[in-house]
């Protein structure tokens, strides 16, 4: 009778065996067909993304305009200068919108321009994504760190940005399609001067002519303003000068600004500028 009933064990151990292995196989077949018909597993488009059509493409002024037709509607996005095709899709990490934005290069008004490090998941897309707060990953122009121009500010260490930039950390706001003429006097340099002479002028009084492109006002006392010109270089961060002021101009505004040039500023606390205007006064 023992070796019955023991029998009778095996068989069923065995039969359960062989039931949860039918299950299995059964389960697997069924995932493999939840995949793409390649075999890969469709992947997100990240959140902030420019996805859609390439309907128009130009280059002026070292960037490739494109015209997408989004899901959305049609979106003009403005990147470093990238190969896209008419006809074919292209997806853009996410950057700093511009309203009315005149392109001198073209002599052609945009109603709105989004200003992109360049083609998502390529060179600079990590910046980005934070390239949408223009300002090293503020969420709105007073609420946080002015960081622009620095590798170890804390704003840098918060994510976001334009990737990893030998002067500026990661860049807050994306280099704009400018043209703007220098100012006059001897001690008038562009955007890209500064930073190439920075430590010559260390300490010395410079004007600067440019448009103000962001702004951070009542922070530390100051009202930290992004200025740019058109000269310097995305891949160096030399396009983009920090200057300080008591005055608050207007983003758009083409201005000259005036004040104390100072090389590696370190303002404790991580904010650190390779070259930052500071006491600056606005004509």
């Amino acid at each position: 009778m023992k070796r019955l009933l023991a029998g009778l064990m095996v068989v069923v151990v065995i039969a359960g065996a062989a039931v949860l292995l039918v299950m299995q196989n059964h389960k697997t077949a069924h995932s493999a067909k939840m995949e793409s018909p390649a075999g890969a597993v469709n992947k997100a488009v990240p959140s902030g993304t420019l996805t859609g059509k390439v309907l128009e493409t130009m280059d002026s002024g070292g960037y490739t305009y494109v015209l997408l037709a989004t899901e959305s509607g049609e979106k003009w996005v403005a990147a470093p200068k990238t190969i896209v095709t008419v006809g074919q899709s292209a997806a853009f990490a996410p950057g700093m919108v511009m309203r009315n934005f005149k392109s001198e290069t073209l002599n052609r008004t945009f109603d709105e321009v989004v200003f992109t490090s360049g083609k998502a998941g390529g060179h600079g897309a990590s910046a980005a994504t934070a390239g949408a707060c223009p300002s090293g990953g503020e969420k709105d122009a007073g609420a946080a760190a002015p960081h622009a121009g620095s590798g170890m500010g804390m704003a840098a260490m918060g994510g976001g940005g334009m990737g990893s930039m030998k002067s500026s950390g990661r860049v807050t706001v994306p280099p704009l399609d400018l043209a703007i003429e220098k100012a006059s006097g001897d001690n008038a340099f562009t955007v890209a001067e500064i930073y190439e002479k920075g430590a010559k002028l260390n300490q010395k009084k410079v004007a600067i002519r440019g448009k103000v492109v962001k702004v951070s006002a009542n922070i530390m006392g100051k009202n930290w303003i992004h200025l740019q010109d058109g000269s310097g270089k995305l891949e160096a961060g030399t396009h983009d000068l920090v200057l300080t002021s008591q005055q608050q101009p207007t983003v758009g505004e083409v201005l000259t600004g005036e004040g104390v040039l100072a090389a590696d500023k370190d303002f404790g606390a991580g904010y650190r500028y390779q070259v930052i205007v500071e006491e600056t006064q606005f004509k």
